[in-house]
């Protein structure tokens, strides 16, 4: 069974962001949520190329369209995840896990977080 990849552009990961967080927007809308003074246009062009590539839909609300994801934020981060694992760790979750746990910049707290969701992980499979 082939899984459909749902790889974004940064700037369509923050339009689609945008969009999972407000649930529609029109090009107006997501223009003032972004960070960047992007031109109408830009924006219009990035949600159309998305639109393409069959993460959006849109229906007409007016004189403007107002776009919704079809793409749900949980099969874009499993897609994501594959990809990174496959491309920069070798296929490996352990060494991304490895790389994670040992990276001087995640926190003794996120690192207990962590360990508590491999520990309700390996309970589930367990009792599974």
């Amino acid at each position: 069974m082939t899984t459909r990849a749902f790889i974004f552009t940064d700037r369509e990961l923050d339009i689609m962001d945008i969009l999972w967080e407000r649930g529609s927007g029109t090009v107006v809308e997501v223009r003032e949520r972004l960070g960047d003074d992007l031109a109408y246009t830009t924006v219009l062009t990035v949600l159309r190329t998305l639109e393409e590539k069959g993460f959006l839909v849109h229906e007409s609300e007016g004189r403007a369209y107002r776009y919704y994801p079809v793409v749900e934020r949980r099969q874009a981060q499993d897609s994501h995840r594959a990809r990174l694992i496959r491309k920069l760790y070798a296929g490996s979750p352990e060494l991304l896990l490895e790389h994670l746990v040992t990276d001087e910049g995640v926190t003794d707290e996120e690192l207990k977080r962590m360990r508590r969701v491999v520990d309700r992980r390996l309970k589930g499979q367990k009792g599974g």
